[in-house]
């Protein structure tokens, strides 16, 4: 395809991830109009959100993005400095996982609230822009202070047995995703010279995720969270990234993106809920991704074909339902599109290496 295929697909996807960037820098997970409850903002699809302006070099809407975190960690520091004194026993205790995109409220009702890989994702975002990026994300005191707590936060709720509800905000378990995640973002932040980290934090971590790898959970042996670990949070050696796409791509990979796990329920076709599990896009971009930085360009090149084909007029679902092109209601998610636009910037800049050598 020519780059400038490329190029005009990347200026459509961001403009429609511009659109559910909210008036305080934090996006939404889909439209502000859906009835799904995804007109809020969660701390992990800010994360992944955010990626593709860091690609293109966007650096002042990443940074705006993640002040408003920073603030809302601020917001809610008391609740932090009780869960450091005393661990908490019940998910309502923990760091919410999505908040008011206004005023960095909680929201109450029971949604899976407890989810540790939403702390370590931010925390290891924090430290790469901050060491890897140059970027001068924390400015203050206060910055420099809330950050220190949540490795303090993480060392109380002990992450490494800590069972949560993970990525997908369902039953609590132990979860190779969210120990991951927060393995990921100690490493990250202990790199900068104010932050704390005890090095038992990171290396109980460590010896838990490899004692859960290369299954995601007790009952999970494989799913779609597991990629995390690969990429962006590159915590497992080659034989665990090996064995995680192996079986991603076997068990898991569909025509219209990547089901979460087998059995899962959620836009299950099937009414007994045992087979036909919703295609999730974002699937595809995330093995593109991963499968361009192994330098595999003709699997990241036939991936992104198919990611292609799952596009929309309004930007890219959630979900497509099993052996469907009927897609549910969130649409565009913005995690799906900055996964797109990411895999696209991969692609493209691809194209521009080749044309440039003459090739």
């Amino acid at each position: 395809m020519p780059r400038v295929f490329y190029e005009e697909l990347i200026a459509k996807h961001l403009q429609i991830l511009k659109s559910l960037q909210t008036e305080r820098g934090l996006f939404l997970a889909s439209k502000a109009d859906v009835s799904t409850g995804y007109d809020k903002s969660w701390l992990r699809d800010n994360f992944y959100e955010t990626l593709a302006f860091e690609v293109i070099g966007d650096w002042d809407t990443v940074e705006r993005t993640y002040r408003s975190i920073l603030a809302i960690f601020l917001k809610h520091e008391a609740k932090i400095d009780t869960a450091i004194k005393h661990k908490p026993t019940h998910s309502y205790e923990y760091i919410h996982a999505r908040f008011h995109p206004d005023t960095f409220g909680e929201f109450w009702e029971e949604w899976g609230n407890k989810q540790n890989d939403a702390v370590g994702c931010i925390l290891f975002r924090l430290g790469e822009l901050e060491i890897r990026h140059k970027r001068a994300i924390i400015k203050t005191h206060e910055h420099e202070r809330i950050i220190n707590k949540l490795v303090k936060y993480l060392e109380s709720i002990e992450y490494w047995h800590d069972p949560d509800s993970g990525m997908w905000e369902e039953d609590e378990e132990l979860h190779a995703s969210s120990v991951g995640a927060c393995v990921a973002g100690l490493r990250s932040v202990m790199r900068l010279p104010w932050v704390e980290v005890p090095y038992q934090l990171v290396r109980r971590g460590q010896r838990s995720l490899n004692a859960l790898l290369p299954r995601e959970s007790e009952h999970k042996f494989v799913d779609l969270s597991l990629l995390s670990l690969i990429w962006p949070y590159a915590v497992v050696n080659e034989e665990q990234r090996d064995e995680i796409l192996g079986n991603v791509e076997y068990h898991l990979k569909r025509d219209r993106g990547v089901i979460r796990y087998k059995g899962d329920h959620y836009y299950n076709k099937n009414p007994d809920g045992v087979s036909e599990e919703a295609e999730w896009t974002f699937g595809l971009a995330w093995l593109a991704i991963i499968y361009k930085e192994l330098g595999n360009h003709n699997k990241a090149h036939e991936l992104i074909e198919d990611l292609i084909g799952v596009d929309t007029p309004d930007g890219l679902p959630e979900l497509y339902f099993s052996n469907s092109p009927k897609y549910n209601e969130n649409t565009p998610l913005g995690w799906s599109e900055s996964l797109f636009i990411v895999a696209m910037y991969q692609m493209e800049r691809a194209h521009e290496r080749v044309f440039q050598s003459g090739i």
